[in-house]
This record gives structure tokens, sequence and C-alpha cells, in this order.
């Protein structure tokens, strides 16, 4: 049963402290909170340093992949893609012989092909800044022309342009 203190608050109910940092710490101090995830803290410890000794023995290959599973020295490997999962497999004698050398107790690895969705991250639109001439230049062009339907279209967007970048300084 998930305790409400640790999961959710309703109105009113925030503690008064400042907005929650995520951190290490952070995530410490909350497994240690609750009996039932303090007993989760070994397990992501052990995954923790793995994980960090299977990216020190292959560093440019071991970038996209994790480790999901270590029981019974059996290790469980994820990678993103066939091509990567191949090119690991030629790679785990080595693996196997530097974690057994680390202290690691692995007598067979697995790799399983987990295929993420990429998040792209948005780029952001690029703003043309405009010096102070330009803008004045502007103005002036959507004063100076007719007052026809078919300049209207064009006044409006010049005016738009105009007022966008006067806010903009």
């Amino acid at each position: 049963m998930r305790s409400s203190s640790f999961f959710s608050y309703g109105p009113g109910t925030r503690p008064a402290r400042g907005p929650a940092k995520k951190t290490a710490q952070g995530v410490t101090d909350f497994l240690r909170a609750n009996d039932k995830m303090a007993a989760l803290l070994p397990a992501i410890t052990r995954m923790a340093a793995l994980q960090q000794d299977c990216s020190a023995i292959l560093p440019a290959m071991f970038d996209a992949c994790s480790v999901i599973q270590f029981e019974a020295g059996q290790l469980v490997l994820s990678t993103p893609n066939a091509a990567l999962a191949a090119k690991l497999k030629q790679q785990l004698p080595k693996l196997q012989e530097a974690l057994l050398q680390r202290g690691w107790q692995v007598n067979a690895i697995r790799i399983k092909v987990q295929v993420r969705k990429l998040v792209e991250k948005a780029k952001p639109v690029k703003q043309l800044k405009l010096p102070p001439q330009a803008v004045s230049a502007l103005a002036s062009l959507t004063e100076a022309l007719d007052d026809s339907p078919r300049n209207q279209a064009l006044k409006d967007a010049l005016s738009a342009m105009v007022n966008r970048h006067r806010r903009a300084r």
C-alpha cells in the first residue's frame, strides 16, 4: 500500500519546503524513508555499480546499453538495436573476463534488444534580431503602402513583425 505522504499530495497538503530537487541524495533519502522501498536500495546500488563497470570496460559501445538484471551469475544487458547487439556479442568474452577480475561473479551474459522510443529534442526556432533602423524602415513601409485589399495582408504581416521586434527590445 502506498503511503500518501510520499507519493501524492492533496490540495494544501504539499510540504512547506521549496520545490523538490531531483538529486541522488534526495532519491536515496526517499528510498530509506519507506520500508518496502528501502529493500530496493542495495539492489539499485549494485546495479548502478555494475553499469559503471561495464561502461568502463566497453566505453564506446556501452553508452547506449544498460544492465537490466543480474541474478545467480546471469547478467542480462539491453541494447537499443540488433546491430549493436551483434557488436556487443563479439565483446562478451572480454566483458565477462574484465568483470570477473573486478570481483563480479558473472557466469553468463545474455543480450536483449529493447527498442526505445527516441525523444528528439525540439530545436529552438532561430529568431532574427533586426536593428532599430530596419524596424523603423518596415514601419514606414507599412504606412507608405496603399490601403487596398491586395496590400492588406502584407500590411498586417509587416505590422505584426514590427510589433514583435519592438516588444523584444
